[in-house]
């Protein structure tokens, strides 16, 4: 049974606090939706979720079922225990802000996951010094055996989704990346809402 099921906008983050054991379901609506995603520990906002810590007690560069999203005390904050997709989740590229878009060519205000991250810790009271590296969930980045990498449009369809069990009391953080410019999001470069729900139990039937 669904405890709270939310909209996260195009464009826009969200905040939401989970207990040790709890799952989250996140849903790609459209198909074609990047979800910059961070943790921020219930007893200490200053552990968040880190990519380097991630890869190396992973070692691997990508993020996939079965693996443990570790804090920056390389604790384990989340697992990802099903993905419909069973694609590979990037951990490299930045969460984009102002200073990209800049660097894009924008000149008026954009959007970014950046400023998604802070304002949707805002809504739940938490505050934090500085932007973490995202798990960009969904997010279409291979990497050639030159170590250079791309940026594909997501390889998943409508209606995917993953599933992340909380391993410690915790702040779930998710952005529907504004991304419009390059293909991130998609061919259209359009940003959608995605869905997310949390749950006390998860059975894997569900995944199917």
């Amino acid at each position: 049974m669904d405890l709270e099921t939310q909209v996260v906008p195009a464009s826009q983050g969200r905040a939401l606090r989970m207990r040790a054991g709890q799952f989250a379901r996140i849903t790609n609506t459209h198909g074609n939706q990047v979800v910059d995603t961070w943790a921020v520990a219930a007893s200490d906002a200053a552990e968040v979720s880190s990519m380097d810590h991630t890869r190396s007690v992973n070692s691997n560069i990508f993020f996939t079922k079965g693996m443990s999203l570790k804090s920056s005390r390389r604790r384990s904050m989340l697992t990802m225990v099903a993905d419909s997709a069973g694609v590979r989740h990037d951990t490299l590229l930045c969460p984009c802000s102002s200073d990209l878009y800049q660097q894009l060519g924008c000149t008026a205000y954009h959007r970014s996951c950046t400023d998604n991250f802070h304002e949707a810790l805002a809504q739940v009271d938490v505050e934090h010094a500085f932007t973490p590296a995202s798990l960009n969930l969904f997010m279409n980045v291979p990497v050639g055996p030159d170590g250079t990498v791309d940026r594909l449009p997501p390889a998943t369809t409508a209606g995917d989704s993953v599933v992340l069990r909380a391993d410690m009391d915790l702040v779930l953080v998710l952005s529907a990346c504004p991304q419009d410019i390059t293909p991130i999001n998609g061919a259209s470069r359009t940003p959608k809402e995605v869905a997310v729900s949390i749950t006390d139990a998860f059975s894997p039937e569900e995944a199917a």
